[in-house]
């Protein structure tokens, strides 16, 4: 039950940064609802292909309807979520920390390795958003210095390193995105960051 609340979360959560875009470049509302299916669905649907599943979304479609009516809603209220600190960061964090963790365990569900499973909870947690970037020619969130794709490893990384003690499901996946949201927290509130590659002789 956690991981399906999760799922619906992640899609929830990217779909609402999708609709935060489209609505800062004042599009119209079928390019709302592109950019937020196209976030909400985006990691999930390159976790499925490169599993060799069938797509989430095709086999059970309230997956659409909750970036539909993300949509509708950020159609209305997307100035008043504007009002938050941070909103579009912060929608990213949550999606980042809950598909993290369900990108992981579908893959250790199929069968996948433990390093598999790691890679599709990167995948999960960061391709939508580098989609969304990438269209709206925003800077993506993926070359900035600050934690992001790390909070994405450290949250499926430690979901799996728990499971394979033996540990709960539901207990490691809470825990793992719990993880995840406080490292990218960190990043939005305080400016975290892992120290970079600097070439030798130069500074």
């Amino acid at each position: 039950m956690l991981l399906q609340m999760l799922d619906y979360l992640g899609v929830a959560v990217f779909a609402v940064t999708g609709g935060i875009i489209a609505s800062r470049k004042q599009l119209d509302f079928i390019a709302f609802l592109f950019f937020a299916t196209l976030t909400g669905i985006g990691g999930g649907t390159l976790r499925d292909l490169l599993l060799g599943v069938p797509v989430f979304w095709v086999e059970n479609e309230a997956y659409l309807l909750v970036c539909l009516i993300v949509s509708i809603f950020l159609w209305f209220f997307a100035y008043r979520i504007e009002q938050f600190s941070k909103p579009l960061r912060w929608a990213d964090a949550i999606g980042i920390s809950a598909y993290s963790v369900m990108g992981a365990a579908k893959a250790l569900t199929v069968g996948d390795t433990v390093l598999v499973a790691v890679l599709m909870g990167v995948s999960t947690a960061t391709f939508g958003g580098i989609l969304r970037d990438t269209i709206a020619r925003e800077p993506p969130s993926i070359v900035k210095p600050e934690i992001y794709v790390s909070a994405a490893f450290a949250g499926a990384g430690s979901f799996v390193v728990l499971m394979q003690l033996g540990a709960p499901q539901t207990v490691s996946a809470a825990l793992a995105a719990a993880l995840a949201l406080l490292l990218r927290g960190g990043a939005i509130l305080r400016g975290w960051s892992l120290p970079g590659y600097r070439a030798k002789g130069r500074r």
